[in-house]
């Protein structure tokens, strides 16, 4: 595995978005209201966790989907022990005087259902935006970086923004309701990638230029449990 300092750092920085998204996913923000859309409601992570796949391509881009591989690994075993962590500090008996019991297990209270819905959809989604990145990659002999990381996200934010809905959500919301959430934080997401393309070419060739790798997947193992 690729061991630079830049590497670690966009590594941390990748893990980083991954635990602050996920906590901070309980707050419903609301970004107003558009036009055939109507009142827009999301989690406030939205705006966070489009981060870790931009930070993902950067990562596949540069080193490669076997680099890549063990961070997404690396990002899913940190956000395990988080909720062990915190599910262990809701257990102890709270203070005497301390009212913030209720408030932390309201806040930072994990049920199965949602942990399955995360973790499931963490997991595919990420490998699926790595995988087409590293192999449209090769197809394309390395052309047309804002073309491959935007398909990527599209299908890797898509299958993402649907099994977390849907595992979390079925039953509980209207089959419209899932539907409408799915296309709003997909097209949100996108839109996000899109945004920072720029941001991702400059970072991609800040890279390459100073750790003087680009890294292609034409023998690359491509399956997922993989991690050498």
């Amino acid at each position: 595995m690729h061991r630079s300092t830049w590497f670690f750092g966009i590594a941390t920085i990748f893990i980083t978005t991954l635990l602050t998204a996920n906590i901070t996913a309980v707050k419903l923000a609301d970004f107003g209201t558009f036009p055939l859309i109507g009142e827009t409601v999301l989690p406030a992570a939205i705006i966070i966790f489009p981060l870790s796949y931009i930070v993902g391509d950067i990562l596949t881009e540069v080193y490669g989907f076997a680099a890549t591989r063990r961070v997404i690994w690396m990002g899913f075993f940190a956000n395990l022990i988080l909720v062990i962590f915190i599910y262990l500090c809701q257990l102890l008996p709270p203070a005497v005087f301390w009212n913030g019991q209720e408030a932390y297990e309201n806040i930072l209270g994990f049920t199965s259902r949602l942990l399955i819905a995360s973790f499931t959809a963490y997991l595919v989604g990420e490998f699926a935006n790595s995988m087409i990145l590293a192999r449209l990659k090769v197809i394309t002999e390395g052309r047309w970086l804002f073309i491959r990381t935007i398909s990527s996200t599209v299908v890797g934010q898509g299958i993402d923004s649907a099994l977390f809905i849907t595992i979390a959500f079925l039953n509980v919301l209207d089959g419209s309701d899932l539907i409408r959430m799915i296309a709003l934080q997909w097209s949100f997401k996108v839109l996000y990638e899109v945004i920072a393309t720029p941001l991702t070419y400059a970072i991609v060739g800040f890279l390459k230029q100073k750790e003087n790798i680009d890294i292609y997947d034409e023998e690359t193992s491509f399956n997922p449990l993989q991690l050498r």
